[in-house]
């Protein structure tokens, strides 16, 4: 059993992400005594954020910069809040014939998010 899936991503910038994960996703943003690391959290999930201020924009890995597909509940009410909170929206909300309803975001630092829930339950 897998439990309490964690995400581990290198960001140029701490602060600006820190911002970028409370202020348009909605995550809490921990501190975790040492000032290169934050915590990103929001109910099961968790992002740990190492800045990496010279490590390769995630826009110059292409494909491999996805890091995370979240399976969430009340995915439309999510994508209208992202769409408010102006997030670079890479997919737009559809159903996709594998029976999953999904949309994908690019956040701050270029790191490629996919959120989907089961289409029937959307």
């Amino acid at each position: 059993m897998i439990r309490r899936p964690r995400h581990v991503i290198a960001v140029q910038d701490l602060e600006r992400s820190a911002r970028f994960y409370r202020d348009v996703l909605g995550f809490v943003v921990r501190e975790v005594g040492d000032p290169g690391w934050r915590f990103f959290l929001k109910d099961q999930c968790s992002v740990m954020a190492g800045e990496c201020p010279d490590a390769l924009s995630p826009h110059e890995l292409g494909d491999h910069s996805y890091f995370a597909y979240l399976e969430v509940d009340e995915i439309d009410q999510l994508y209208e809040a992202v769409i408010a909170k102006d997030a670079t929206v890479i997919k737009t909300l559809r159903n996709e014939p594998w029976g999953m309803r999904e949309f994908g975001i690019r956040t701050v630092d270029g790191h490629r998010i996919m959120f989907g829930c089961p289409a029937e339950a959307a």
